[in-house]
């Protein structure tokens, strides 16, 4: 698979890296011994990227993981978490004492000495401005606690601002066929510092599959599910933001452009990696053969120009009203 430089870190990822939200929770019970066959079904693929959080099923993302690369030791992969939303979202809460504490135990749950990438975990916005934060996290970068560190966030302007501090090597940003803002100035700007850009909610929650219809059910404790309204965390998370019924009437216009012989949810994510600017991009699997099939939409053919005017065309006519503007 295609490996491209993560940004300031200098390392080497996979253009379609696996995203390990499942493996945690909210999306339905995952098996423990299913999660490492995921893990492992995306290394034997060409998955060279996992992205986790330190929330992700209270840690068990993280355990899964440092798990699997402790019965595989050897493998070159680099592993993100992310921090900050084991207490309430307040600005103060960001601070070196607690990320100590965070990050001691992501590393526990990762089994490793130091991290190779943490990411503040969508913090109140005025923690993107502050000075303090940024020391903070390049004290940890001094102490060998952790290698690099970026920022995941919600909307653009918080991503550059992120860029603005010298420390900052990624940034993870919703971007996928339904969220297009991303494109208009974080990427040109994540290029121009040299910052890497991640790709998360690629499927827009699994609209993108082309799987899902009006009678699908989600799971009791799927943020499908409980958290359409927004009541948990940022609607925008979940289907991106957009309404589940419009989302399902634009994936039938979607559909149209996929190549023969490329699957729906294939075609979402070769777009996302065809962007200029882009590091990673980060679907999830909830079983091997979801693993395998994101892998391979690191080489579908047939996402050129005209798939890409035709992704912009849906947008601008089912989306841009009521999603740009927000996020």
């Amino acid at each position: 698979m295609e490996q491209r430089t993560l940004g300031k870190t200098g390392q080497k990822v996979s253009v379609i890296g696996l995203g390990t939200w499942q493996l945690g929770a909210d999306w339905g019970n995952v098996d423990p011994a299913q999660a490492q066959a995921i893990l492992a079904a995306s290394v034997e693929a060409g998955v060279t990227f996992f992205d986790t959080a330190d929330v992700y099923g209270d840690g068990r993302s993280e355990q899964a993981i440092g798990s699997f690369l402790a019965d595989n030791p050897g493998l070159d992969i680099t592993v993100a978490t992310k921090m900050g939303r084991r207490l309430d979202q307040l600005p103060e809460n960001y601070n070196l004492s607690n990320f100590r504490e965070w990050t001691d135990r992501s590393r526990r749950n990762l089994g490793t000495d130091c991290l190779d990438l943490v990411q503040l975990h969508c913090p109140p916005t005025s923690v993107y401005s502050n000075a303090e934060v940024y020391d903070a996290l390049d004290t940890l970068v001094a102490e060998g606690v952790i290698r690099n560190y970026g920022v995941s966030v919600e909307r653009v302007d918080e991503a550059l601002e992120a860029m603005r501090h010298e420390g900052t090597a990624t940034v993870q940003i919703i971007l996928n066929a339904f969220r297009l803002k991303p494109l208009d100035a974080v990427l040109p700007a994540a290029q121009a510092a040299g910052v890497g850009i991640i790709a998360r909610v690629p499927l827009a929650s699994g609209l993108l599959s082309g799987k899902y219809t009006l009678d699908t059910q989600f799971a009791k404790d799927d943020h499908r599910n409980y958290n359409r309204s927004g009541d948990s965390f940022d609607v925008g998370e979940t289907f991106s933001g957009v309404d589940y019924e419009r989302g399902l009437q634009a994936v039938t216009e979607f559909e149209e452009l996929v190549p023969d012989g490329v699957s729906t949810a294939q075609a979402a994510l070769a777009w996302i990696a065809a962007q200029d600017g882009v590091s990673t991009v980060i679907p999830g699997a909830r079983n091997v053969e979801q693993a395998r099939a994101n892998a391979e939409a690191a080489d579908v053919p047939g996402i050129d120009a005209t798939f890409d005017v035709g992704v912009h065309e849906i947008y601008n006519r089912y989306f841009r009203e009521a999603i740009h503007p927000r996020w």
